[in-house]
């Protein structure tokens, strides 16, 4: 699904006024050098991951070719007058086989850095090639999105550790948020990056495509898992006076394992009280597997609430060793309707307050977790930070009189771990442990990371919660 299309153009994969570039840099400049960073946001630190998936798909192998830059000059004369670099691409062709001579360097996916430091470089290899860095900016910056989602995430998962340690033990914890967004995203491709980017630090997800994506570039194998679960259409089919038998059905046609239900097509309380917790009780309880009910309407808050009391008081419910309640083993809930990192701390508080343990809950999110989000969620920049003209190296920066924080870093940039354990960005040359490792050179991904690797780094920062 996600194999490189042999109509994409890199050529043309770039902001129209880059097309322009190559005529703006300095007389006698041979090397451009430029970094990714968050320059805050939402939150103090970001999950990076994604880069992977930018340079097996789009930027690996040959991507340069003859009638590649026959159709982009096609393209951009009539788009922008004659300044389409013609012989600049056409050395690539011509000297490196059509493989981009640019060398990045970045942070170990699944790391955790915080804002305010570099994530990634790029240089060009060749110096005829200065202008073609930041004509990569465009590809490469889109990386925010699976950064962010990987954070947001990561960020669900530590309100999770906190509220699951105060009230009893995380041991259902990476099944606890449930990828919801698949419909809610703006394509094929934005799905199955941020589905990807959930899966970083969590197992339950409805995104099939973030699945195929860990399978094809992070060796991700069976990465992820759903359960069978109804929804709306297949429970008012029924129609409202045989909504039991829809609700029967279901433990029916799944007699084993966990199974979740709609459970508000019309009265949620009456589903809770009478067809769950009477009509559909002994069955429940004699079912070799999990029911979870889902409440899809109302105050999240006070709807999950009142459920959780209904079905305790129906099937009963222990106090666990650190005083607060957890209902029979055969129920648990569901809530998926506007998760977002806030409305999840409104609902575990909620729970908190009545004295039950957040292990009860379970969360779907959808939009509030792969689309919800932009660039300027972390204040993503690419800048160029230093320049070689005629054999010396400069340093480059930007700072706006009327904005001290797109301020931006100078010189060729590296990533120090420090004795404490915290990264900083310092000068390349002034660190003997730099976090940036070169994935990419002249066409080649030089490391490769799995899913088991960047999993084992976001669950050591979500741990620290």
């Amino acid at each position: 699904m996600f194999q490189r299309n042999e109509d994409f153009n890199i050529l043309l994969a770039t902001d129209g006024y880059k097309i322009t570039h190559w005529k703006q840099y300095p007389p006698g400049t041979q090397t451009v050098s430029s970094y990714l960073e968050s320059r805050g946001g939402k939150f103090d630190s970001t999950i990076f991951f994604g880069l992977q998936y930018y340079l097996k798909r789009y930027l690996a192998g040959v991507v340069v070719t003859q009638e590649k830059i026959d159709e982009a000059e096609a393209v951009l004369k009539p788009y922008i007058g004659d300044h389409f670099n013609r012989e600049g691409w056409e050395h690539i062709l011509r000297e490196h086989g059509g493989r981009l001579p640019v060398k990045i360097k970045a942070v170990a996916e699944g790391t955790d850095v915080p804002t305010g430091n570099v994530l990634m470089t790029i240089e060009n290899t060749d110096p005829a090639c200065f202008w073609l860095p930041n004509y990569l900016e465009t590809m490469l910056v889109e990386v925010w999105h699976t950064i962010t989602v990987a954070t947001y995430s990561n960020r669900f998962r530590r309100l999770l550790l906190r509220y699951l340690r105060k009230t009893g033990d995380a041991a259902g914890i990476d099944y606890m948020l449930h990828d919801f967004g698949y419909r809610g995203v703006s394509s094929q491709e934005t799905a199955a990056l941020g589905g990807a980017a959930h899966l970083v630090n969590f197992l339950g997800t409805d995104t099939i495509a973030g699945v195929e994506l860990l399978r094809e570039y992070y060796e991700g194998g069976d990465c992820a898992a759903s359960i069978p679960a109804s929804e709306h259409s297949t429970i008012t089919s029924w129609g409202q006076e045989h909504e039991v038998d829809a609700f029967a059905n279901m433990l029916t046609m799944y007699p084993t394992g966990p199974v979740a239900c709609v459970s508000d097509s019309y009265n949620i309380w009456n589903a809770c009280e009478k067809l769950w917790g009477e009509k559909l009780r002994m069955k429940v309880l004699g079912r070799d597997g999990l029911l979870v009910v889902r409440p899809d309407s109302g105050p999240p808050a006070a709807t999950d609430a009142k459920c959780l009391r209904i079905l305790g008081e129906r099937f009963g419910a222990n106090e666990n060793a650190k005083g607060y309640k957890v209902l029979n083993p055969k129920v648990r809930l569901i809530q998926g309707d506007g998760i977002d990192l806030e409305m999840g701390e409104e609902i575990l508080d909620a729970l908190l307050h009545d004295g039950w343990a957040a292990e009860n809950m379970a969360f779907g999110s959808g939009g509030g977790l792969l689309q919800k989000h932009d660039r300027d969620t972390q204040k993503f920049a690419f800048k160029c930070s230093a320049i070689e003209i005629d054999g010396e190296w400069k340093d480059v920066w930007k700072d706006p009189i009327t904005d001290s924080g797109k301020r931006s870093k100078r010189g060729r940039l590296a990533l120090d771990l420090g004795s404490n354990g915290l990264l900083t960005t310092v000068a390349e040359g002034a660190t003997d442990d730099d976090q940036l490792v070169e994935v990419f050179r002249n066409g080649e991904v030089l490391v490769e990371y799995t899913l088991a690797e960047i999993r084992s780094r976001a669950k050591a920062a979500a741990d620290k919660e």
